[in-house]
């Protein structure tokens, strides 16, 4: 796994995932997993620049596989990119060594698509968007568009015919398969399908969305507006040149969500990181209206903190 990846709030999922809280509560992570540094150019790249950090942070990868030696290593997981970290865009040197690095080692590549599949990227999944062959892929959210709660994981042929090579997987919870989910599943994806919905997201609403979140990178207060698709950050600082970030016990984050909050937006803050994940259908004016609370609500968090 990596710093700051999400996988799950399980134990194993925890694990796999790279949040120190989540590990520091729970004793974690559990025996046989390791973590890779993070590709988050804008806070760890010091004076690289994006495409030699993203080499030097995939480069990581193959270092820690020599460390524990290939023939210990089963898996990579990751999220194409980062959601509950802070929307993490990565370098676009990374995915590529990445891939050179996996294929090199016969190392099986776990697609975590909970947050990135069903159309977030303008794609139907992350791993189209940045060209990743995955050997597994999990899936959630957009998969039923979060009207009931479904996930599932997809295996390629190659690891499917070991499975099947060895009997039944015996890995299922007591509501595995539920038929009013799967029901509402296979709705939900005709709608995506015959309402070209994931392809006027990558055509007209994304493009529009990344533009208008842009325009708030003149804002005093942010020091980097990222984003693909329809997910976005902004990223607070006190020091726009520097990168330099306000004190932890400034709480930033928190104080901006609270005006966010209290002017009818939802954005969540991690850390000094304000995120965003419309729904796809959201129309041009609720982007507008969007933009112009989220400034209004920047505007308001400055003039706290300058009191």
């Amino acid at each position: 796994g990596r710093d700051n990846g999400y996988h799950g709030s399980t134990v194993a999922g925890a694990s796999l995932g790279g949040m120190k809280f989540m590990h520091e509560q729970g004793d974690l992570p559990i025996p046989g997993i390791a973590h890779i540094p993070q590709p988050y150019w804008f806070g760890e790249g010091g004076e690289q620049s994006p495409e030699e950090f993203g080499i030097w942070a995939a480069d990581q990868l193959e270092k820690k596989i020599l460390e524990l030696g290939e023939e210990n290593v089963a898996a990579f997981i990751a999220e194409p990119i980062q959601g509950a970290g802070g929307v993490i865009i990565p370098p676009e040197t990374y995915w590529p060594r990445i891939k050179e690095i996996l294929g090199k080692y016969d190392i099986l590549f776990v697609a975590d698509e909970v947050i990135c599949g069903f159309g977030r990227t303008g794609e139907w999944f992350g791993s189209q968007y940045y060209d990743l062959k995955p050997d597994l892929m999990t899936i959630a959210k957009g998969l039923t568009s979060g009207y009931v709660p479904m996930g599932g994981l997809i295996v390629s042929d190659k690891v499917f015919e070991v499975i099947e090579a060895h009997g039944d997987f015996n890995h299922g919870f007591t509501y595995s398969g539920h038929p009013v989910a799967a029901a509402v599943g296979l709705e939900n994806l005709r709608i995506l399908r015959e309402e070209g919905i994931v392809e006027r997201v990558k055509a007209e609403t994304a493009p529009y969305l990344q533009r208008r979140l842009r325009e708030l990178a003149d804002h005093p207060l942010v020091g980097e507006v990222r984003g693909v698709g329809m997910l976005g950050a902004i990223e607070l600082v006190q020091d726009k040149a520097t990168r330099t970030r306000y004190p932890g016990d400034k709480a930033v984050g928190m104080i901006c969500r609270g005006h966010c909050f209290n002017n009818g937006l939802i954005m969540r803050a991690v850390g000094d990181t304000m995120i965003i994940a419309p729904p796809l259908v959201i129309s041009q004016a609720e982007v507008d209206e969007l933009v112009d609370k989220a400034r209004k609500c920047l505007d308001l968090t400055l003039r706290d903190l300058s009191v």
